[in-house]
């Protein structure tokens, strides 16, 4: 069961303004890349769901967070039908977020008041998807859907809108500030804040500071 509400996780989306995502087969690096980025004040962490088994990776994830970092809330991603939905909701997944914008999911979701986050590309989806009850609608892939620009246009007819971009975000001050003074209310981010050594391994000081930087710029442009 979820240990945190949907209204919950959409106002510590919009207090902290960054959701790293990630994945990893290895549970061992996946603990260590989420305890940098909680160090680095991270308060939510989307886990990819991509590749055999990652269920059962997320599974002793949900546990092992709830001690070691109770703060943090734990989701999932990459989610497309309401089945895997259902899955990880009963895994104890806090939010579930989707590339794609699937009615179903919906659903599911709504049922144990769990924040669901579909991808969506155009004002349509965006609307249809705060119908079904989506109160942070991702933009996916963030770039290639217009970027900053796309987020401003929909906000003029749509001010309502809570958008969080995935795609296109990187963890620097110039396009940080683009996607907010945009109007985003917060920001996924992945691979960009994922830093890693020469030979391949995660530098878990290096993520533990681009998070306190990213955080520290979303809070400085917030002002």
């Amino acid at each position: 069961m979820a240990q945190f509400s949907r209204i919950e996780v959409a106002i510590k989306m919009k207090e902290t303004g960054m959701v790293p995502v990630f994945f990893h087969k290895d549970i061992e690096v996946c603990k260590q890349v989420i305890l940098a980025c909680y160090k680095g004040g991270a308060r939510l962490f989307e886990f990819v769901n991509r590749g055999d088994f990652a269920h059962e990776v997320f599974g002793e994830l949900i546990k092992w967070s709830a001690k070691e970092c109770p703060e943090m809330i734990l989701g999932v991603g990459s989610v497309i039908d309401a089945g895997t939905t259902s899955l990880y909701i009963q895994l104890g997944a806090n939010f579930v977020v989707s590339p794609i914008l699937n009615p179903e999911m919906a659903k599911v979701c709504n049922r144990r008041k769990v924040a669901w986050s579909p991808g969506c590309g155009s004002l349509t989806e965006i609307s249809y998807a705060e119908e079904l009850g989506a109160e942070v609608v991702k933009i996916f892939p963030g770039q290639q859907v217009g970027g900053p620009d796309f987020v401003k246009a929909v906000k003029g007819p749509f001010p309502w809108s809570s958008i969080m971009p995935t795609g296109g975000v990187k963890p620097e001050r110039e396009n940080l500030t683009n996607w907010f003074n945009a109007g985003v209310h917060c920001v996924g981010m992945g691979s960009q804040l994922m830093v890693k050594n020469a030979d391949g391994t995660f530098n878990l000081e290096a993520i533990e500071a681009a998070a306190t930087n990213a955080l520290s710029i979303i809070k400085e442009i917030r002002k």
